[in-house]
């Protein structure tokens, strides 16, 4: 039986992933660097519904030789994690399959180039600056060039990882060295931009031969200032018909100009007293439990469409007309220090609320948080429903107020 190949994945929708490659009449292969990323999944999978390749995910070479000894061979190899990117789309071109246009996903992992493309075409009022943060000029160099406040962000970062607000020079001086001393950095330059002021959305969409359907609107709640941490998410967002007309307009054109015109993507946009900004777009299913979101509010399978994708087929899920949606929101449970995780309790009183809460481990009991400003410091997501969005998100709000997260001091780092 050939199989469908996954390289690494998002962190939940295993199943649902193997059930829609099953479904075609493939089997469901994970090449991954760190098996341990998907324990809570794997647990949960049906014997032999997956199979499990230990692998270097960042050596291309090393996935494509795995893939070309896989007995029955390789129907599609699906892209979903942006740090593999490049190499899925390398292994797939490789081997003759469907995949997205490089330099339309380099462009768009590029934050910093991508904010200049915006900006040079029309499609975006945010100023911006590249820079070597290494550079001992410049903080001299950059400020009066800069409007404060301002974000500084590495140009391939994930996971709020590697964000500053920066309100003035001393700041900025200031995040240079914190950049400097940064090790996840890894020597990458940074991009200075604008600071958009006002709440933050993602539009879920989905593209094929050019044509982009908003699959609907997802909220995002932010932590306080300085930092970005996400701490909660809700769909579909109930939206004015004008207003969802100018978002699905401005992501098409945005999509348009980049020349992307395969697959899922996950845009970030604040609504500004001006108007809609783009923040920046993921060119991938939103991650974390988001394509649960959408399949429990709407019914829509995104993972039956991954698989028609990667086969090289219109998913069916751009011509679907879905009932009425009702609503689904997640709320991040943190760690409320860097140390140990020692427990996570309260998930039995969960069965009495309203919303049918479920519990998502992100990190396993004794797993090491270092930072709790970003998303490295997410322990567990509760995700629950409700008749509308905004109903779901009041259910998710109050089961994560029953939930404790534990911690120990890590004593190695005494």
């Amino acid at each position: 039986m050939s199989v469908i190949a996954a390289v690494e994945a998002l962190n939940f929708g295993l199943d649902h992933l193997a059930a829609a490659a099953r479904r075609r009449g493939h089997g469901l292969v994970l090449l991954t660097a760190d098996r341990s990323r998907y324990l809570h999944e794997l647990a949960l999978a049906a014997p032999g519904s997956l199979t499990v390749v230990d692998v270097d995910t960042d050596d291309a070479d090393r996935v494509l030789a795995v893939l070309r000894d896989m007995p029955g061979g390789v129907a599609g190899v699906l892209r979903m994690v942006d740090t593999v990117s490049d190499q899925a789309i390398h292994v797939a071109r490789q081997l003759g399959l469907p995949h997205a246009d490089p330099a339309a996903v380099a462009l768009l992992r590029d934050k910093g180039g991508f904010r200049e493309h915006l900006r040079s075409h029309g499609l975006s009022r945010v100023r911006s600056q590249v820079f070597d943060p290494a550079a001992s000029s410049a903080a001299d160099d950059l400020v009066p060039f800069l409007d404060f406040p301002c974000v500084v962000k590495d140009v391939a970062g994930a996971g709020s990882r590697n964000v500053w607000l920066v309100r003035d020079k001393e700041e900025f001086s200031d995040v240079l060295e914190a950049a400097r001393r940064s090790v996840s950095l890894g020597g990458r330059p940074l991009t200075a931009e604008t600071y958009l002021i006002g709440p933050m959305y993602s539009a879920e969409t989905l593209t094929w031969d050019g044509q982009t359907r908003l699959l609907g609107v997802c909220s995002r709640t932010l932590s306080p200032e300085p930092d970005f941490r996400e701490e909660s998410a809700s769909f579909p967002v109930a939206l004015p018909d004008a207003l969802e007309a100018e978002i699905r307009e401005h992501v098409s054109r945005v999509l348009a100009s980049v020349g992307y015109r395969h697959g899922f993507t996950h845009t970030e946009f604040i609504r500004t007293a001006e108007g809609v900004e783009t923040v920046e777009v993921n060119p991938r299913l939103g991650g974390v439990v988001i394509g649960e979101l959408m399949r429990r509010a709407a019914g829509f399978d995104v993972h039956q469409a991954l698989v028609e994708m990667a086969l090289g087929e219109r998913p069916a899920l751009m011509d679907m007309v879905p009932p009425p949606p009702t609503g689904a929101a997640a709320v991040g449970l943190y760690a409320p220090e860097p140390g140990i995780v020692a427990s996570v309790e309260g998930g039995p009183t969960l069965a009495k609320h309203p919303g049918s809460p479920r519990l998502y481990p992100v990190q396993d009991r004794g797993s090491r948080i270092d930072s709790i400003s970003d998303q490295r410091g997410l322990v567990s997501i509760v995700l629950t429903e409700g008749e509308t969005a905004e109903l779901a998100l009041h259910h998710a709000w109050s089961a994560a107020g029953k939930v404790r997260v534990r911690m120990v001091p890590d004593v190695t780092t005494g």
